[in-house]
Formats: structure tokens, C-alpha cells, sequence
């Protein structure tokens, strides 16, 4: 497939009667595919309610059609209009944590195409806290089904270039909001569950959620990969590799520097991904910094950037430390270990 994808920069990003978010609603309006940002990353949005039209996004994306969607709304009438009914945990979290990244998984009501909830009975839906994002589903004026922004297994985009180094001439245009500010994707919570469970780490913590819940569970196939149904994205297949092969390195950093150095031994061309901390420790490159051990939130939002950024002419392999699970840690190991094509273990 190839088409003339438009890039738009909109002068007014909170204004549903900005041109160039008119011109993409247009277009959505048409069943055509749209990438535009969150805070989390770069969406694929096309119009939730039309089957030909998310049929787009699976052939843009180059994703499997058995892997649900995420549907995005500006509001809670739209959430009203695609479920059986809101729960009242579910209410409890959409007054605590929308416009967030939150993905709350609900019991469908059939409204939905059914390649947005992959023949399932529910379906996860979130409001982004995004002025862009809100602005471009007012003028749409329907809910809009909307995975990352990227080729299937890629890492996810967290900046308009991203979208286009993956989909140029895919998609009928990109929405460009600048670089996204959380950096990895929403938390997905099953509310269908007596205990809501948690799917897929993400943006909004599992402590942020104890908070205004009193009791929240996390999914056991978070931790088996497995061939069961996928209830969420991001469940089932291989997630946000980069071009090179990533080596997951668990343990401390005299480990980590061991392996390092053995594989160079070996003849490999090496790309390290690391902390400030460990990088201020290493005598090599090349070394992308990722934030810092101290500030995850700072490594989410600049894990996926990081990702993309060593070529398979540049590096054999990609080197990478772990990070400790706790807050929004979580949501970047999930990622990693997806991406991951082996583990370096010490223990």
C-alpha cells in the first residue's frame, strides 16, 4: 500500500476548529487512518464505530487482527454509548485519573466494530490528556480506536518523526503535537473482574490505583507468555523491538560492565542503553542515557526514543540495564522484557 500521507502542525492544538484538525477529522470522517498524539504516545486513531475503517489501522500497522484496541473518547456520553453499562469502580477511576493513562476494559455493548474488540465481550477505553488529542475527537465528533502509532513489534513512536520513519505513505496524515510527555503507554485495568485486574503496566501506577481502590490485582500472564486470548494490547506477540537485537542485563553494574566487556571480547559491536549512573561508569560507545535511576518516570518517557535509536548497521546488539519495579518501573520492565531477545542474569 502507499499514499500521500499529509504532516500537519496546528497552530491552535486545543482548538477542534484548528484547519488542520478539521482537514484530519475530515478524513476520519471518510474511514481514512490518523495518526495523532497522546501523552502517552503517537495513536493510530481511525473511527471506532466502522469496520472498514479500523480494518486500516490492522493494514497500516501490519498487526494481527486477534489484538484488541484501545478506544479513545473526548467523553463520558461516548463511554455511555459503547458499553452495557459503566461500573461503579469504573467510575471511581474516571474521576480519579481521566483525561489519563488509564485504559479501563468494560463490557461492550456491540457498538464497536468488531475488529476494535477482536470478537471479545468487552472492550477498553480511555480519555486522553492531551489538548490535541481531546481537540481532534471533538471535531471527529465519534470515538476513535487508536493503538501506538508504529509498524507492528516496533517501538511504540513518541515523536511525529517516529510515526513517519514507520508509516509514511501508509496513512492519510500525522497530527504533529510534538514529543510525548509520558513516554510508554496507558495502564490497562479489567473493571469486569470482582478485584480489577491490572493487563498491561503503564502510565498510571498499581500504588496510584491502591489509592482510590481497595484492592487491585495484576494479571498472572504479565508474567507467562502464553497462547490465551489477548483480553489487552501489548499481551500476546512480540512488542517494541528495535532494529538490533536487546540484551537485558539483570544485575548490579560490575555485572553488567563483565558482560559488556566479554561480548566486545567476543567481536560485538555493542549499543548500550543505561542510566546516568551506570553510563558515567562505562568506558564505551556508544551509550544512550536514559534518565536516571532516581527519576523512572524519567526513563519511561525516554525508553522508546532510546529503542529506536541504534540502526542494525551501527550495532550486533543492544546492551541494556534493569530497573528497579516499583512506580511507573513496572510499566518499563514489562517493555523491555518484551523487547528483549535474551536475559543476562547473575543470579
Amino acid at each position: 500500500m502507499s499514499m500521500q500521507t499529509k504532516l500537519w502542525i496546528p497552530e491552535d492544538p486545543s482548538n477542534p476548529k484548528d484547519q488542520s484538525i478539521q482537514e484530519a477529522s475530515d478524513l476520519l470522517k471518510q474511514h481514512q487512518v490518523v495518526a495523532f498524539p497522546t501523552e502517552t504516545v503517537y495513536g493510530l486513531g481511525a473511527d471506532a464505530t466502522s469496520e472498514a475503517a479500523v480494518a486500516g489501522i490492522f493494514e497500516a500497522k501490519g498487526r494481527p487482527s486477534d489484538n484488541p484496541l484501545i478506544v479513545h473518547v473526548s467523553n463520558r456520553d461516548q463511554v455511555d454509548r459503547l458499553v452495557e453499562r459503566i461500573p461503579d469502580v469504573a467510575r471511581t477511576l474516571m474521576d480519579a485519573f481521566w483525561p489519563g493513562p488509564l485504559t479501563l476494559i468494560m463490557e461492550s455493548n456491540g457498538s464497536a466494530a468488531s475488529n476494535v474488540t477482536a470478537g471479545l465481550s468487552t472492550i477498553g477505553i480511555r480519555m486522553p490528556d492531551h489538548p490535541l488529542a481531546l481537540a481532534l475527537l471533538e471535531a471527529a465528533e465519534t470515538p476513535l480506536a487508536a493503538p501506538s502509532a508504529n509498524r507492528s513489534g516496533r517501538p511504540s513512536p513518541t515523536k511525529a518523526e517516529h510515526v513517519r520513519q514507520d508509516l509514511d505513505g501508509r496513512v492519510a496524515g500525522i497530527l504533529d503535537g510534538g514529543t510525548t510527555g509520558v513516554g510508554l503507554e496507558s495502564t490497562v485495568l479489567d473493571c469486569t473482574t470482582e478485584v480489577p485486574v491490572i493487563l498491561r503496566p503503564g502510565g498510571i501506577t498499581k500504588e496510584q490505583l491502591e489509592e482510590v481502590l481497595p484492592e487491585v490485582a495484576v494479571d498472572p500472564a504479565l508474567a507467562a507468555e502464553d497462547d490465551h486470548k489477548p483480553k489487552s494490547p501489548g499481551m500476546k506477540y512480540t512488542h517494541y523491538a528495535p532494529e538490533s537485537p536487546l540484551w537485558l542485563v539483570e544485575g548490579d553494574d560490575e555485572f553488567f560492565m563483565e558482560q559488556l566487556e566479554q561480548l566486545k571480547a567476543d567481536g560485538k559491536r555493542v549499543g548500550v542503553i543505561a542510566s546516568g549512573e551506570l553510563a558515567e561508569k562505562l568506558d564505551h560507545q556508544p551509550v544512550i542515557r536514559c534518565g536516571s535511576r532516581e527519576n523512572l518516570a524519567e526513563v519511561a518517557v525516554q525508553l522508546y526514543d532510546a529503542l529506536r535509536e541504534f540502526k542494525r548497521s551501527e550495532v550486533d546488539l543492544i546492551l541494556t540495564e534493569s530497573f528497579e519495579e516499583t512506580g511507573v518501573g513496572a510499566a518499563v520492565m514489562n517493555r523491555l522484557r518484551k523487547a528483549s531477545v535474551r536475559v543476562l542474569s547473575s543470579s
